[in-house]
């Protein structure tokens, strides 16, 4: 089987239920920013290290979470079925809730540093953020909408966990910051 069709050399595509669209859809743009961001999750999985169990753990997490993207992708090519569930969103919601126990408090914003996997931790939670206005111009549906708000919250909670667990110090933002005051 071939991998190209030739249907969309003309700038269109189709949906899940057979309608064809732009390319420039506002549901294509949402969901092949959903798929973007699966593919940094992807990136952000290879540079976890395989021996440290906690990070295991978040691994298995993430493979649950890409799956799911290719779920809310469904749901916005306009698949029929039920996509993403109240469960899905519980899931992610106990995973943020066992995650922020182990962190310190955070008192103030944080800049996005730190080493590789937590600087990729926050490049995937500001696609997802992306993910999300896409969607909200897709009009996409209740529960799709609350799984990608969460996704967000989890990928911050997951840098600061991964920072936490590493010994890697956060940076907080600094309103009146200096480059001065780093070379004195």
């Amino acid at each position: 089987m071939a991998i190209y069709t030739k249907t969309g050399d003309k700038g269109t595509t189709s949906l899940a239920n057979g309608e064809r669209v732009t390319k420039t859809d506002v549901r294509i743009e949402a969901y092949g920013t959903v798929d973007e961001l699966n593919s940094w999750l992807g990136l952000l999985r290879a540079g976890l290290p395989s021996k440290e169990a906690d990070l295991q753990a978040i691994d298995a997490q993430l493979l649950w979470i890409q799956n799911r993207l290719f779920n809310l992708g469904a749901a916005l090519s306009e698949a029929p079925g039920e996509w993403i569930t109240d469960s899905d969103v519980l899931q992610l919601e106990q995973w943020i809730d066992a995650m922020q126990r182990e962190v310190p408090r955070q008192n103030s914003f944080l800049l996005p540093s730190g080493n590789e996997m937590v600087c990729q931790c926050h490049i995937c939670r500001t696609i997802c953020r992306r993910a999300e206005r896409r969607m909200i111009e897709a009009k996409g549906e209740a529960k799709c909408m609350q799984f990608i708000n969460r996704l967000s919250d989890y990928l911050f909670v997951l840098a600061r966990y991964i920072s936490f667990s590493q010994n890697e110090a956060e940076m907080a933002w600094q309103k009146d910051f200096c480059v001065e005051k780093l070379t004195e």
